[in-house]
Parts: C-alpha cells; sequence; structure tokens
C-alpha cells in the first residue's frame, strides 16, 4: 500500500515560488513520460485498477518501470492505493506502447501474470492509452522526500506536491505550515494524474 500526501498547486507561479525556496534542498529533476493501457472494454478501469509505463528520460541511463495500481483511494489530500512495481527494458517497453499484445508475452513479468490472471485479460487484449509526459523536482525537506510536479497532459498543465511517508498526517501539516507561511496557495487534490488525463480537462 503506497501513502502519500497530495497537494495541488493553483498555477506556474506558485510552481516556480515553491521551487525557488526550495532550491537548498534540492536533489535531482526527473524526466517522466507516463503510458497506460487497458482492454477494448476498459476493463481495469471499471475495477479501478492502472496498468503503466513510466519512462525515465533526459540522463545517462534512461530506464523504465511497469506498475499495477490499484484500489485508489484519496481523501483531504492524503492518498492511499495499491502498487506493484517492477523494472521493464526500455526498448521493449517502447515496443509496447506500439504493440500492446507485447506486454502481455513478457513471460517473466510478475505484473503482466497477475493482469492475465486477476483480469482475465487474452493475450490481444490491451490497447494504449496514451499518456502525458511530467519533470519531477525532487527535495530532501525536514527529514521528507518532497516531489514538485509540473504536468503536461497536451490540453493543460497542472501542478502538484506529492511526499510519500508512512505519517501523512504529519507529513501534511508539516508542509500546509510552510506553504501557508510562505504564502503559497493550495488545495486538496482530489483526484489523480490518470483521472485527469482520462477526463480530458483540468480540475477546476
Amino acid at each position: 500500500m503506497e501513502v502519500e500526501v497530495k497537494l495541488r498547486l493553483p498555477d506556474s507561479t506558485s510552481h516556480q515560488k515553491l521551487t525557488q525556496l526550495l532550491s537548498p534542498f534540492h536533489t535531482k529533476t526527473l524526466l517522466q513520460e507516463k503510458i497506460f493501457f487497458d482492454t477494448p472494454t476498459s476493463h481495469l478501469s471499471s475495477t479501478r485498477s492502472a496498468l503503466r509505463l513510466r519512462f525515465y528520460t533526459g540522463h545517462s541511463s534512461p530506464h523504465c518501470v511497469l506498475s499495477l495500481k490499484s484500489k485508489p483511494h484519496l481523501s483531504a489530500g492524503i492518498a492511499r492505493i495499491e502498487e506493484d512495481e517492477e523494472p521493464i527494458d526500455p526498448t521493449v517497453a517502447r515496443a509496447a506502447v506500439a504493440e500492446p499484445w507485447r506486454l502481455l508475452s513478457l513471460s517473466s513479468s510478475r505484473i503482466m501474470k497477475r493482469v492475465k490472471e486477476e483480469f482475465g485479460v487474452g493475450e490481444n487484449g490491451l490497447d494504449c492509452l496514451g499518456g502525458f509526459r511530467n519533470v519531477r523536482n525532487v527535495f530532501d525537506w525536514k527529514g521528507l522526500k518532497l516531489e514538485v510536479d509540473e504536468t503536461d497532459y497536451g490540453f493543460g498543465t497542472s501542478y502538484e506536491i506529492e511526499c510519500e511517508s508512512e505519517e501523512p498526517d504529519r507529513a501534511k501539516g508539516m508542509i500546509e505550515e510552510f506553504l501557508n507561511a510562505n504564502g503559497i496557495g493550495y488545495s486538496y487534490s482530489e483526484v489523480s494524474k490518470f483521472a485527469v488525463f482520462r477526463s480530458g480537462k483540468l480540475p477546476q
């Protein structure tokens, strides 16, 4: 179970101000591309699950992670979701974007075995839904790992703070106090990035 704080920033100005304030604590910048898959009948989505490839690009060792997320719950800025992840050869993953059946042919993949056995997905049963790009700045701040995202959906850009924590209420309180002290507006995220992508519009 992954548990994380998710706070939405209202605009690019707030995002820029926050990243400037946190710059002494910056550890890395990740360029991500997230691509999603589902059956032609949207069976995974209907069971509140998402199959995703996450590509890391823009550095000397590009790599990719395959993940299966299930049963998300997001309330008061804290998200809980079941997540299973494993590395995948980025060359194979790129080929699967064009030909999704290649994912189902990965006999060594624990996740794809689950997709077939738990969700009953057959050999030709996946479609590529497309996806979006994300620039993630990571900060080591007061014992928390803050991830500040700038997400380009194609139809708009959103800004969000994420922080995975075993004490999410404490982490959320620390982040909110910092934002309020520095005059940075925010709201609790109400939907996941995948839900925003599928809706085709930014949250109001």
